[in-house]
């Protein structure tokens, strides 16, 4: 079973980790961020410095699901096996092997490379 996330704590946290080393501490903050879920909800001003740290946070992240885009479709619901969940098809050239073996039992009825 997972631990429920709290969005304010982890905001709360992560400012509390980047606020230390903020070169200029006694600037205006330049930002305000409100969160509100089932959990409560909190409002967050934020220096530059934060802000900046927030938002190289957030582009550098990748969904541990994202395993790419198919190369037959382009689509991007690629499951663990690289098998595309939009077209059918196996990603890359794993899936192009395995389907040209499979083409090639398919007619010869024989399972050697």
């Amino acid at each position: 079973m997972t631990t429920p996330l709290d969005p304010a704590a982890v905001i709360a946290a992560f400012i509390d980790r980047v606020s230390p080393y903020n070169p200029h501490p006694d600037v205006a903050p330049v930002a305000v961020i409100g969160v509100r879920t089932a959990l409560g909800e909190d409002v967050f001003t934020l220096s530059d410095h934060v802000i900046r740290a927030m938002c190289r946070a957030l582009e550098s992240y990748r969904d541990p699901e994202d395993r790419g885009n198919c190369s037959n479709c382009g689509g991007r619901h690629l499951d663990e096996n690289l098998h595309c969940r939009d077209c059918g098809q196996l990603h890359g050239i794993l899936g192009q092997v395995m389907a040209e073996h499979a083409r090639r039992v398919a007619t010869t009825g024989e399972d050697s490379p």
